[in-house]
């Protein structure tokens, strides 16, 4: 079974998980969400990780796009960008602004207790992909953690959350790379 898969059926993804992390997340962002589409877009926002050989690789940074077409089938072009651009990579590599689902997704992090997501991680082997990435990191905004998973968890968390804080108010991000070497060598993720 690929990483993705395993992803999506029980580790950082899990779909039945995940997305009411991301539905906490954008209730604390801005209110609580009483549009159904909503609903869909965060049950579908990450399902294009099935299948996919790697998280943060080439083919991981296509996971948006499946779900961006279910999105648009149902309800529009707007959805469908709405979930398209829920990767801060993707959008920036288009050239477009990441949209609200975003901002919502990349605070689910710290709002997901480690005592759950690191389990998760570690039994589908994300994990080693995201220490790999976060080794060698060094940025303004990311320090190397090397293979402590405790300590790279919580420095996601505080990334992730003044990642939020800066960008969603519509701030250029400075922070994030479409280059694929720097992205995988700053450890921080789409």
């Amino acid at each position: 079974m690929k990483i993705g898969t395993k992803s999506v059926l029980f580790g950082a993804h899990c779909f039945f998980l995940h997305p009411w992390f991301v539905a906490l997340a954008w209730w604390k962002l801005y209110g609580f969400p009483w549009d159904i589409r909503l609903w869909f877009a965060f049950f579908l926002h990450d399902i294009g990780y099935l299948g996919k050989p790697n998280m943060d690789g080439p083919e991981g940074e296509t996971h948006v796009e499946l779900g961006a077409r279910i999105m648009a089938f149902l309800f529009g072009k707007e959805w469908g960008d709405f979930c398209l651009y829920h990767s801060r990579y993707y959008a920036k590599a288009k050239s477009a602004k990441p949209s609200r689902l975003c901002f919502a997704d990349k605070l689910s992090f710290p709002l997901t207790p480690h005592w759950l997501y690191l389990p998760a991680v570690t039994v589908t082997g994300e994990i080693r992909e995201y220490l790999k990435n976060a080794h060698t990191a060094d940025s303004a905004h990311w320090t190397p953690t090397g293979y402590d998973k405790r300590k790279w968890h919580a420095q996601l968390c505080e990334y992730m959350t003044n990642w939020v804080g800066q960008h969603k108010s519509g701030a250029e991000d400075t922070w994030t790379s479409t280059d694929r070497h720097a992205r995988t060598e700053s450890g921080v993720w789409q």
